[in-house]
C-alpha cells in the first residue's frame, strides 16, 4: 500500500554548495521518503550533477539556467558568458553530459511516477532564465525542438498526460507567472527596474490544464529567485503561495545552502509533508555540523 503521510526533502539552488558524504547522512537523519532538486547546481558542474544522481535515495532532478550557464548563452551579447567559459565547447558538451549522467531522473519535459507515494512528479520546462520573453531561442529549438511558450506549455502538459498516478507534484527551476509582481513576490523581479512577474507562462498554463485532467496538484516547487533580494535588504521573498484551487507554490532558493561557521560547516533543507496526498506542513531546517536540527522555520501548516 502507498504511504499515506509523506516527508519530502526540497534542495535549493546548490551553486556547488553540495557535500555527497554529509548531505547524504543529513537526508537520511531527517528520515525522508522522497528528495526533489531544483536545480542550479553550478555552471554546468558535471561532477555535482554526478554526486547527488548517485545519492541512494528516491529523487527528482530538474536543470537550472546555471546548468546551461556557457552553452545557452546568446553568442552575441556583450557580456556573453560563452566568452568565459573554462573548457573547449566544440569538444564537450556538458549540458548534455549531465542529461546522460541524470537519465530519467531529469523531470524537465518529463516525468516520474512514484507508486510507493501514490504520485508522479511532473518537471517544467528546464534550464528556465525566467520571465514573460521568450528566451534562449536557438537553445530550446536545437536542444527540444520547442520555439514558444505554446510548445513548450505542450511539452508539459504531455507529461503530466501520461502519469499513472492522479495526484501530480510540478518541479521547476523558475516558478509559475501569475503569483505576484513585487519585487518581494514569490517570482518577482528584484533588480532594476524594479518589480514585475518573472514567471513562466508555460508552467502556469501546464498546471491549469492540469486541472482540467482532473488531476490533484498539492503543490509545486522551484528556486532559481533567491529569497534574499538583491536591492533590498530590508525584508524577504515570499517564499509561499496558493491559488483557488488549492496549489501550494513553494520557492526553495535559500541560498547559500551551505554556511562555514567556528562550529563547521551548517544546512538547510525544505521540508514538505503531504498527509493523504495534501500538503500538512512546510519548514525549513538547518543541521550544524554533527547533522542535528538547530532551528526549524516553519512557514506553512493546514488549517
Amino acid at each position: 500500500m502507498p504511504k499515506s503521510s509523506i516527508k519530502i526533502a526540497i534542495v535549493g539552488d546548490v551553486h556547488d554548495l553540495w557535500q555527497s558524504v554529509e548531505d547524504r547522512l543529513a537526508l537520511h537523519t531527517l528520515q525522508v521518503d522522497l528528495t526533489l532538486f531544483v536545480g542550479d547546481f553550478g555552471n554546468e558542474s558535471v561532477e555535482v550533477v554526478q554526486a547527488i544522481a548517485d545519492l541512494d535515495l528516491p529523487k527528482a532532478i530538474i536543470l537550472g539556467n546555471h546548468d546551461a550557464w556557457y552553452s545557452a548563452s546568446d553568442p552575441h551579447s556583450k557580456n556573453s558568458q560563452k566568452k568565459q567559459c573554462p573548457y573547449d565547447r566544440t569538444k564537450e558538451d556538458r549540458v548534455q553530459q549531465q542529461l546522460d549522467i541524470l537519465g530519467k531522473l531529469h523531470v524537465g519535459y518529463s516525468w516520474l511516477d512514484f507508486p510507493e507515494f501514490d504520485l508522479s512528479v511532473v518537471g517544467a520546462r528546464p534550464f528556465s532564465w525566467g520571465s514573460s520573453k521568450w528566451k534562449k531561442e536557438n537553445f530550446y529549438r536545437d536542444r527540444y525542438q520547442v520555439h514558444s511558450f505554446a510548445e513548450s506549455t505542450q511539452r508539459i502538459t504531455e507529461s503530466v498526460s501520461n502519469t499513472k498516478h492522479d495526484t501530480v507534484i510540478f518541479l521547476g527551476h523558475n516558478g509559475p507567472s501569475g503569483l505576484g509582481k513585487e519585487e518581494y513576490s514569490i517570482c518577482g523581479k528584484d533588480w532594476k527596474p524594479i518589480g514585475g512577474d518573472y514567471g513562466d507562462p508555460d508552467f502556469a498554463e501546464a498546471i491549469a490544464k492540469t486541472y482540467q485532467m482532473g488531476k490533484s496538484v498539492p503543490f509545486a516547487t522551484f528556486g532559481h529567485m533567491h529569497h534574499h533580494l538583491r536591492l533590498n535588504k530590508n525584508r524577504k521573498r515570499e517564499v509561499i503561495a496558493t491559488n483557488d484551487m488549492g496549489t501550494i507554490f513553494f520557492n526553495s532558493a535559500l541560498t547559500p545552502r551551505i554556511v562555514q561557521t567556528n562550529d563547521g560547516y551548517y544546512r538547510n533543507f525544505s521540508l514538505v509533508t503531504l498527509e493523504s496526498g495534501r500538503v500538512s506542513q512546510i519548514s525549513i531546517v538547518w543541521l550544524d555540523a554533527l547533522l542535528k536540527v538547530i532551528s526549524e522555520d516553519i512557514l506553512f501548516v493546514a488549517k
